[in-house]
């Protein structure tokens, strides 16, 4: 082998270099791999990142009152469009979102044992926080103490202690409410056992009412019902106002549509400054502009209306839309959430499947 001047093997000196640079580069190389592969996580997806990436608003988010469309990332419950994401992880027995914010979430037209749709709703409440609402119509087909055990209480029954419920006139089905009484408890009894009452979440006043009028002694401003809610109004210092019964004074839904029966109900509501209605009856989700009890839009002192009839029976479909109907569908299963913000809310539908979605956010008046 030839030397060089030094007496070392020659070429010694490249081969070291080579060998350095070969080490530099599997170096290089390796760290780039444990970089990427972190990246990655487990399910070969790149990871949101913590300035405020991951999921998105829902496909079809609306236009809320305010002119917002709710896709800026935050819908006001701060949760993300799919329950049970990294960003929206709550307890299941929280009655507040991520804000701080009393939630207020549910649906009517619920259990039935010919129907999954409870057992896909119960299963999105197992995953989300807020005091659960029912819009009537808790059972079916009648409210006995038999279709309660066998089909209510498999599904919406393991969120009874956070359950404020409505009945509806399937509930009333039996020729009583003893067993929707004896189902939901104290939650559901009034002042003298009435089947009307109300609550505070937050800085809302909660009012809950028993829609089948003939069934209550009417709902008038004479009746008993009637002469409650006027008091109970009247005393309520609360600046946002939410009301909850089953049968919908506005509907576009083919099977029951507008119902004049809780006209005295709506009247009396609008004249103490109501922000929200809440309804089931017609099996289908319906959204409305604020309006007066004739139907006139009111973008001032009008109420907004939802039809949420979608907690778990057979859907049905839909006659021609009535006036101030903004949205209307009747595709999935699920349930509607509000978060009640001091001044105003944030509303959602979350589907148990499909893309279908809305959302908004309103101030109260």
């Amino acid at each position: 082998m030839e030397q060089d001047s030094s007496g070392s093997p020659r070429g010694t000196g490249a081969q070291v270099a080579l060998l350095l640079a070969v080490f530099a580069a599997s170096f290089v190389l390796l760290i780039g791999g444990a970089a990427l592969v972190g990246q990655l996580g487990t399910t070969g997806a790149p990871s949101p990142s913590a300035s405020g990436g991951g999921p998105t608003a829902e496909p079809g988010a609306s236009i809320g009152s305010d002119g917002s469309d709710g896709s800026g990332g935050s819908d006001g419950s701060g949760a993300s469009g799919n329950p049970g994401s990294p960003s929206f992880d709550p307890t299941p027995t929280a009655l507040t979102g991520p804000t701080g914010d009393p939630v207020l979430i549910g649906a009517g037209d619920i259990a039935d044992c010919g129907s999954d749709g409870d057992e896909a709703t119960a299963a999105l409440l197992d995953g989300l926080p807020g005091t659960v609402f029912t819009a009537g119509d808790n059972v079916y087909p009648s409210g006995t103490v038999d279709a309660y055990t066998a089909c209510f209480m498999p599904s919406w029954g393991r969120h009874l202690e956070r359950i404020r419920p409505a009945p509806g006139n399937h509930d009333w089905d039996p020729g009583s409410l003893d067993a929707y009484a004896a189902t939901f408890g104290a939650a559901a009894i009034g002042p003298g056992g009435a089947s009307w009452y109300a609550y505070d979440l937050g800085s809302w006043h909660i009012v809950v009412l028993d829609s089948s009028c003939d069934r209550v002694g009417g709902c008038g401003p004479d009746s008993a019902q009637g002469a409650w809610l006027a008091a109970d109004l009247a005393a309520s210092g609360a600046r946002c106002t939410l009301a909850i019964f089953h049968h919908p004074r506005f509907s576009s839904g083919a099977a029951h549509g507008n119902d004049p029966s809780v006209d005295r109900l709506w009247r009396a509501l609008y004249a103490a400054g109501a922000d929200v209605i809440v309804n089931g009856h017609d099996h289908d989700y319906e959204r409305f502009a604020p309006q007066d009890p004739d139907g006139m839009e009111d973008r001032e002192r009008g109420i907004r209306q939802f039809v949420i009839g979608t907690g778990g029976t057979t859907l049905r479909g839909f006659d021609d839309p009535v006036a101030n109907s903004e949205l209307r569908a009747s595709v999935a299963h699920g349930l509607l959430e509000f978060t009640l913000r001091d001044g105003g809310y944030d509303w959602r539908f979350i589907p148990t499947r499909g893309d279908f979605s809305d959302r908004g956010t309103a101030r109260c008046h």
